[in-house]
């Protein structure tokens, strides 16, 4: 009894994250008495094996936002890429001290602390990237999530020819591991029911983000890699907004998703032409409980998509549900499984990036799909079945 308790109380958290999106009006997951083994990632489905690395960088040029102690602010940065190597060591998932403040923060209890740290992933650790000029983007997590919840998503677009350059935002996750060892733990959870909280996050989002942006050519011996004429980013949640966000502040940022993340950003008056898209569960429909994308959707002025997947949760963007069953949680009565909502958003996302860095049109974004019947394409047929 005490690990279903525990395991509901943990997964309203996950579907509830502080200034992320209003809570979805089912309960989008129940607990299962029996935890599974360890939480296996969906290979990517690209052409290459994926590597990454992770890099540190630091901002001296502003405090850190959250920490009064610190006069510079520290980030975390994977990079996940093409390469040639197949065997070598697979990345770890998280640390388990990562995995036990996670949970820890989460409200999930009843399972080993070090379960996430068992998760098997698909890159290999440190391995030589491999191509040039390959198109960046740049990854954001929603608050309190640390960035290996979007991992799978990570690791499809490298194995599809990508860079991919995720940012833990110090102080905004449960977790993250700085350069010498040290957690940094969710101080910014401290005020996420502050007035204009969303705003100030989505601010010194957009700052991280051209931050790293200006360090990865000395930073990595593989930026040599990156067409740096060709950038996007995605983000899940807060982290979708920064996307939004990023792009209003720094042109080079081309393109943009958004994955459920409600919006904060001003957008100009005037609009914003740079192609945007939003992809998430029903709580965005028109007249929904998030009207941040139906206030937004009107100044998006050059190509813009709003996808609406039907039987979805605030988490099926992320990895959330695929590590669920070693959790002891199951997938709630009439959510679309783990496996196929993992599908969907690595599908759109990819086509997203294909269309508008690599000049590939995606017949998938124009018109409804029957073999993903549960996309809706806003506003105008977000209400057929």
């Amino acid at each position: 009894m005490r690990l279903l308790l525990a395991a509901a109380a943990g997964l309203a958290v996950l579907a509830a994250s502080a200034c992320s999106a209003p809570t979805p009006p089912r309960s989008a997951t129940s607990p299962s008495a029996t935890p599974t083994g360890p939480a296996v990632l969906p290979a990517p489905t690209g052409a290459h094996p994926v590597g990454t690395t992770i890099l540190y960088v630091n901002d001296t040029s502003r405090p850190d936002p959250w920490n009064l102690d610190v006069e510079t602010r520290e980030l975390k940065v994977t990079l996940w890429y093409p390469t040639e190597q197949e065997d070598g060591e697979r990345a770890p998932y998280m640390t388990p001290k990562e995995s036990e403040l996670f949970l820890k923060g989460s409200e999930i209890a009843g399972v080993p602390s070090d379960t996430l740290s068992r998760t098997r992933t698909n890159a290999v650790e440190d391995a030589a990237p491999a191509g040039e000029k390959l198109p960046l983007v740049v990854l954001s997590p929603g608050f309190t999530k640390p960035l290996s919840s979007l991992t799978s998503l990570a690791e499809e677009l490298a194995s599809r020819g990508y860079v991919v350059a995720g940012i833990d935002h110090t102080y905004e996750s449960y977790v993250t591991t700085l350069s010498d060892g040290r957690v940094a733990e969710c101080l910014a959870c401290d005020g996420d029911t502050d007035p204009g909280f969303g705003t100030r996050v989505v601010q010194g989002r957009a700052a991280d983000v051209s931050f790293v942006l200006d360090q990865l050519p000395a930073k990595w011996d593989g930026s040599g890699l990156i067409d740096r004429s060709r950038i996007a980013m995605v983000g899940q949640s807060m982290g979708g907004a920064g996307a939004m966000a990023a792009m209003v502040k720094d042109p080079r940022v081309r393109a943009g998703i958004d994955m459920d993340g409600s919006t904060y950003a001003r957008i100009p008056k005037s609009g914003f032409s740079r192609p945007f898209m939003f992809i998430g569960s029903e709580q965005h429909v028109p007249g929904g409980s998030d009207s941040s994308w139906d206030r937004d959707w009107k100044l998006l002025t050059g190509w813009k998509r709003w996808i609406v997947v039907t039987d979805t949760d605030h988490q099926a963007f992320t990895d959330i549900p695929l590590v669920g069953p070693s959790l002891g949680i199951k997938p709630g009565y009439g959510v679309l499984p783990a496996k196929r909502s993992s599908e969907i958003a690595r599908t759109y996302v990819a086509a997203f990036l294909d269309q508008h860095l690599k000049a590939r049109r995606q017949p998938l974004l124009d018109k409804l799909s029957t073999q993903y019947p549960e996309v809706r394409l806003c506003p105008e047929n977000c209400g057929q079945s």
